[in-house]
């Protein structure tokens, strides 16, 4: 794969990428060592041959960057933010396809943090039609024994973790998403690259989960019957956002389980 480019490669995602290609010339470039990507983009003019892109930044000097370095592969981390909070209700239950996205009629997606991932959608575009490859992934909940606490899947294993009684869960808990694990991400993109999958991509397993559901998993595999505590003047993002995974299953079927996650967690958390 030659010389490879992580931004953000300390950050969740970045590690495991980094693992995956550690036998690789691999350049890291992260706010959290000093190193600001926009920075970089503006000073440097290095082919890659792989461009992992995952930095929290306006992507307009990725591309305007890459329309003079002429990177071999971009992959661009979109996100389920960017699908119509509309297909999103408890009373639709839709499975989101790729084609919900149309960057031609654009609609509502979720808060400022989607119409960002919907911008970088949209420069993509312009780096393809110059010749540039590049692979855009949309990745519903994916999480890890290692992610921040600020996501409801490490919460809630530390929770568990700590035997928290009484066990808080923001809203009514009937929210619902679609887990998959960091492993399985990494793993889709790694073979999508292989196989030179165009378009862009969900990546999830389909399964609908609400966080009840997954308090309750969490607790059980934890072997605690604590007293569930509903914080419902929290925010609680969209009712339902679950994927559908056919295009991913195509050439990638996800590995672990939601089950195997959890008791993987618990085993590396306790």
């Amino acid at each position: 794969m030659g010389k490879i480019l992580i931004t953000g490669h300390k950050g969740f995602v970045g590690r495991y990428f980094c693992e995956l290609y550690k036998d690789h010339d691999i350049t890291g470039i992260d706010i959290s060592e000093g190193n600001d990507v926009n920075d970089f983009f503006k000073a440097n003019n290095e082919h890659y041959d792989l461009v992992i892109h995952l930095a929290k930044v306006i992507e307009s000097g990725l591309f305007s960057w890459a329309l003079k370095s002429k990177p071999g592969r971009i992959i661009h981390f979109s996100s389920s933010a960017a699908y119509p909070v509309e297909k999103q209700s408890k009373n639709y239950s839709y499975k989101l396809k790729e084609e919900d996205i149309n960057l031609n009629d654009i609609q509502s997606p979720d808060s400022a943090y989607g119409w960002s991932k919907l911008m970088g959608e949209h420069l993509a575009q312009f780096a393809q039609a110059e010749g540039i490859k590049v692979n855009v992934f949309r990745p519903f909940a994916a999480y890890g024994t290692d992610q921040s606490i600020n996501y409801p899947f490490s919460s809630f294993i530390n929770m568990s973790k700590n035997k928290q009684d009484p066990f808080q869960i923001w809203g009514d808990g009937k929210q619902v998403r679609d887990f998959i694990h960091i492993r399985d991400v990494v793993n889709a993109v790694d073979e999508a690259i292989k196989q030179d999958i165009e378009g862009p991509v969900n990546l999830g397993w389909g399964r609908p989960t609400s966080l009840n559901e997954l308090a309750s998993m969490v607790t059980k595999f934890n072997k605690y019957d604590p007293v569930i505590e509903h914080l419902l003047d929290k925010p609680t993002g969209v009712e339902y956002r679950v994927c559908d995974p056919s295009k991913m299953v195509s050439f990638y079927m996800p590995e672990i389980s939601l089950e195997e996650g959890v008791k993987l967690a618990l085993k590396d958390r306790l």
